[in-house]
Formats: structure tokens, C-alpha cells, sequence
């Protein structure tokens, strides 16, 4: 759906002011959120800011947080096109999975579910300190990607070890052909010394 009156961008230090207003006024830890400035979307409506929304990532996990609005009558189209900017960023940064602790039932509309025990395992400790309930989005399947690269990584290893049979084979045969070659050359060389030695003529009497 398009807005033409909202506009959706990274924050820059010119909006600091309006963020730090926007997070005291929602009881968020301002100085903390401010030293994480690029971490920050903003939504402005008619080019005013109007809100902001926190994208963490830490590996190959993102964190939406700190979400809020100067007014909330623009937070579900300014949302949309938060999500859109998002699924961008997150799919450049390689992302499995996004979480968030956000509960507007926007996020579960676009598939956001309560995450389970098992789940949970999976969350970075970084996060795992913050109270509250979590939702999850997986975007890739973590466990099936590490399958497919452990088993291309077995491959390529067992590939390594018969290449490296196959040199170590071949340098056995050349140090054994070398070895047979200076001993044949060895002995060859002892013949013709003890020939010479024992049928060489005596020099005649002046």
C-alpha cells in the first residue's frame, strides 16, 4: 500500500533531539539508544519525524525494538513500510531469524509467533537478559543451511584427505624410485672403480 505522505529512512545525527524526546516520553534508556544512533529507522509524515523503530543484528539474528510514535494514527501504514526497509536490510546482512518483544498485532499479522522453549534456545545471550515475551519470524532455516554447509565442508574435507593420499603415494613411489636409482648408480659406480682398480695396466719402465 503506498503513503505518500510518509517517508522511511536511516536516522542520521540531525534527528537525535526528536529521538531522545520520543524515547524519554516512552521510558526507553535514552543515553544507551543514543551510542546505538545507526541501529535507528525513521518515519517522517508530510517531512516531519514522527517515529523511529531499532534494528539490532547480532550474527545471523535481528532484533526490532524501541519502536514508538510521535502519532500513533500513522504507526500501522508507517509499520508497512518499516517492514518493507527491514526485509531488505536483513536479507544484504544474511539474517535467519528476527525477534522482537514489540506486541502491536502488526508483527503477527505479518507472521511473528510466540516463540517456544526450543525456540528460545536459539536467542543470542546478548538479548537474553531483557524481560518480557518474545515473537519470532524465521526467515531461513539455521539448522538446515549448517547441515547443507557441514555436509559440503565434510565433502570437501574427505576430498582433502584422498588428494592428500594421493600425493603422499606418489611422493613414496618417487623416494623409492630415487632410492633405487642411486643405489643401481652406486653400485654401477663401485663396478667400474673396482674394474679399473683390478685390471687397470702397470705403467711400463722408463
Amino acid at each position: 500500500m503506498n503513503h505518500p505522505s510518509l517517508h522511511v529512512r536511516r536516522a542520521t545525527v540531525e534527528d537525535l533531539p526528536a529521538l531522545k524526546n520520543l524515547w524519554t516520553n516512552a521510558h526507553f534508556p535514552a543515553d544507551e539508544l543514543e551510542s546505538r544512533l545507526t541501529e535507528f529507522q525513521v518515519v517522517e509524515s508530510h517531512g516531519e519525524f514522527s517515529g523511529a523503530l531499532g534494528v539490532q543484528v547480532i550474527a545471523q539474528h535481528a532484533l526490532l525494538h524501541s519502536e514508538d510514535y510521535v502519532d500513533f494514527s500513522i504507526a500501522d501504514p508507517a509499520r508497512e513500510l518499516f517492514w518493507e526497509r527491514i526485509q531488505k536490510l536483513v536479507s544484504n546482512l544474511g539474517v535467519f531469524r528476527i525477534w522482537t518483544q514489540e506486541t502491536s498485532p502488526f508483527w503477527t499479522h505479518w507472521g511473528f509467533h510466540p516463540a517456544s522453549t526450543e525456540v528460545m534456545e536459539a536467542l543470542p545471550e546478548a538479548w537474553k537478559t531483557r524481560p518480557g515475551n518474545w515473537l519470532t519470524l524465521e526467515l531461513k532455516n539455521e539448522e538446515a543451511i549448517n547441515q547443507a554447509i557441514g555436509g559440503q565442508f565434510a565433502g570437501f574435507m574427505n576430498a582433502e584427505k584422498q588428494q592428500t593420499a594421493r600425493i603422499a603415494e606418489q611422493g613414496r613411489k618417487l623416494r623409492m624410485f630415487l632410492t633405487v636409482l642411486f643405489f643401481g648408480l652406486a653400485l654401477v659406480g663401485f663396478a667400474i672403480f673396482f674394474y679399473l682398480l683390478f685390471h687397470r695396466h702397470p705403467l711400463p719402465h722408463p
